[in-house]
């Protein structure tokens, strides 16, 4: 392949860089630094999931005299009460709901990320 679109192009746009010995010695560094994030970050996910298995998390929504809500709780909301009451701060794309709670009730609230499993409790009250 010529090198011209790289010189000419790619270069000069900032969309690559020349591979000198520096250039791909940062690159290893910088993918070393993701890896090591990476791992704190399971690490820390791994914890807060195991602080909320003791902690209790308790919603309170409207509903109506059968226990039905009139609106859904969802992974945003979970996140939020677990932020709020039990101070873990969970991503969104962690909390694996199969559908949103639509009534009142205990429900189990499966989480995972890449190789941390686990689950908490979360209560559904009427206000």
């Amino acid at each position: 392949m010529s090198d011209g679109y790289a010189l000419n192009y790619l270069i000069p746009k900032k969309f690559a860089i020349a591979a000198t010995d520096v250039a791909r010695r940062e690159a290893q560094t910088r993918i070393k630094q993701a890896v090591d994030s990476k791992e704190v970050d399971a690490a820390l996910l791994t914890q807060n999931i195991a602080s909320l298995t003791e902690a209790r998390i308790v919603i309170k929504m409207k509903a109506n005299e059968k226990g039905h809500l009139y609106d859904a709780v969802d992974a945003a909301e979970i996140a939020k009460a677990a932020k709020e009451q039990a101070h873990v701060d969970l991503p969104l794309e962690v909390i694996k709901l199969e559908k949103p709670i639509k009534e009142l009730g205990i429900f189990d609230i499966p989480v995972s990320s890449a190789d941390t499993f686990g689950k908490f409790q979360v209560t559904v009250e009427a206000e």
